[in-house]
């Protein structure tokens, strides 16, 4: 028996993007209001929305060869060069751990409808 494999849907990959963004926006928020305890929150979302962002135009290709291609290229940089984090060691590594979730998820092509808030 033969499990055929879901196509790769752009749509579903730019519109969770977009709310990953968004989510992670409002994160930094919630943990820029919340004060110094919470800068850990805030590297982590600036982290996802980073990623994110950097890889939307790739996402608008329809090409999941040249996405993953994409992060392959992200998880290569020495460092990633962001203002307005509070600290870099955590924040390259809260972009790695996204970039390592996003090529499992584009390796298995799952995950990229769930669009929900918190994941």
């Amino acid at each position: 028996m033969s499990i055929l494999s879901k196509a790769w849907n752009g749509e579903h990959v730019r519109k969770w993007l977009e709310c990953r963004i968004e989510a992670a926006r409002l994160d930094q928020a919630a943990a820029d209001k919340r004060g110094y305890q919470a800068q850990d929150d805030y590297d982590k979302a600036a982290a996802e929305e980073w990623v994110c962002r950097s890889l939307r135009m790739v996402a608008d290709k329809d090409d999941q060869v040249a996405f993953a291609d994409r992060i392959k290229q992200l998880l290569a940089q020495d460092e990633y060069q962001v203002t307005g984090i509070h600290d870099d060691r955590r924040f390259e590594r809260c972009v790695r751990a996204n970039l390592r979730k996003l090529a499992k998820m584009t390796k298995a092509n799952e995950g990229f409808e769930n669009t929900l808030r918190f994941q």
